[in-house]
């Protein structure tokens, strides 16, 4: 069975039960602050597809982002909200204020596309040849926009100010320091908050404190270039295993289980935490008489990472190559996201007293392969990264993000906004 199609029917079936679940949980009447954000949100729906696919066929990479930023401001400035210009790069803030003042909180948008020619079935391609917006930051910024104009149709109804930070550079992972060292401390901010599209259920709101993602390290084994193809595959097979850890027959590596209704991220026993494993093949390279090779790992744990290195030492030794063992490194590490307990669990409440119970679907895992610069904010700012579902399987739509044929379905703009316009609202009293 082909891979897209495994991902389509396990999704198909995670969209279902997580739609009877929210269909039957339905709240009987919606407060009236939240229906003017719903009546709010119906009213631009279409403007906002539009946004998205003026973005979409126009992105920019990272540090390139010159047309988005003015375009975000056109459309910033239009809704009335102030504008700020970080000092170095292409981002931008709009800062919107409530009725009275109140708390400063955020909501974060990344704006650069990706270096690919990926398959993108869809009549608004990417107008500039291997760039594209293939992990759905053009969707981001439209909701972020969405957000804004709704809550500036509706300032009368909450207190504080709220700041739609636009940030450049998310892909190489430096956009959100640049902002951090140039305007956020002046903000003062209280909380911040974003979302990245997933490939899961359309609309689908998912979130855990704490770790959203596994922790990635790049490892990096030098050895005296004395080694034939072989022993670099006797290596490569050693190192794996001796740091591989999962549950019980589990493959955390295996993308399409993160939304399967009995493996995936939404069930408590999820195969996806507690894990460790190299992400193989090693890269092999050789370097002024060295034999290097390296491979990115994830663990879940944060009390394994200082024992990585050590490990892999060990394992070497106790082999037939600890002569040729020149050094082990970490040679790439970011930090990874870090979701705010008590704002995590307050989010969680008021989106399900406001839209029905089990609205928000919580995440027990942690994913494997991606990470997300937002991490850099919460390092000074508590806040909560939420994913967020574009998939629709019926329609064929999948939004694994980084992947050809990459797609959202548009709808979950709408929801997007709708939901965390509701969020922040309640937030910023």
């Amino acid at each position: 069975m082909r891979l897209t199609k495994l991902f389509t029917i396990l999704c198909s079936c995670a969209a279902v039960l997580w739609q009877t679940q929210l269909w039957a949980q339905q709240p009987k009447t919606i407060p009236p602050a939240h229906q003017s954000i719903q009546a709010a949100t119906d009213q631009i729906a279409e403007k906002l597809v539009q946004i998205r696919r003026t973005l979409h066929q126009h992105p920019e990479l990272a540090g390139k982002e010159q047309q988005t930023q003015a375009f975000l401001k056109e459309h910033l400035l239009q809704l009335g909200l102030e504008v700020k210009i970080p000092a170095n790069g292409y981002g931008i803030i709009g800062i919107l204020k409530g009725a009275k003042p109140g708390k400063k909180i955020a909501w974060r948008a990344d704006m650069d596309a990706l270096p690919n020619d990926f398959p993108d079935p869809v009549d608004f391609k990417s107008t500039k040849a291997g760039v594209q917006h293939g992990c759905g930051h053009d969707i981001h910024m439209a909701i972020a926009l969405g957000i804004a104009e709704v809550l500036s149709k509706n300032k009368a109804l909450f207190n504080g100010t709220v700041y739609f930070i636009f940030q450049p550079e998310e892909e190489t992972f430096v956009g959100a320091k640049k902002i951090l060292d140039n305007l956020v401390a002046q903000l003062q901010l209280s909380e911040i908050y974003g979302l990245h599209v997933t490939a899961t259920p359309v609309g689908q709101i998912m979130v855990k404190a704490n770790e959203i993602f596994a922790y990635q390290k790049r490892i990096q084994l030098r050895f005296q270039n004395e080694l034939s193809e072989a022993s670099i595959q006797e290596i490569t097979k050693l190192v794996s295993k001796g740091l591989s850890r999962s549950l019980p027959n589990s493959q955390p590596w295996e993308m399409p289980s993160t939304v399967d209704p009995n493996l995936g991220l939404a069930n408590p026993n999820t195969i996806f935490k507690d894990y460790c494993f190299v992400n193989l093949p090693f890269s092999n390279d050789l370097d002024h008489q060295e034999r290097i090779l390296a491979a990115d790992l994830y663990e879940t744990n944060a009390a394994n990472l200082d024992q990585i290195i050590p490990k892999i030492k060990a394992l070497i030794a106790a082999s037939p190559y600890a002569s040729k063992l020149r050094a082990v490194s970490i040679i790439q590490e970011n930090p990874t996201i870090q979701n705010h307990q008590q704002l995590t669990q307050s989010a969680m409440e008021i989106l399900d007293k406001i839209y029905g119970k089990n609205y928000v679907v919580r995440d027990y895992g942690q994913v494997p392969f991606f990470n997300d610069d937002f991490a850099y904010f919460q390092q000074k700012i508590p806040g909560v990264y939420f994913l967020f579902g574009g998939s629709n399987f019926e329609k064929g739509m999948i939004a694994m993000n980084h992947a050809p044929n990459f797609m959202v379905d548009e709808t979950c703009i709408g929801i997007g906004v709708k939901s965390f316009a509701s969020l922040l609202l309640e937030r910023a009293q």
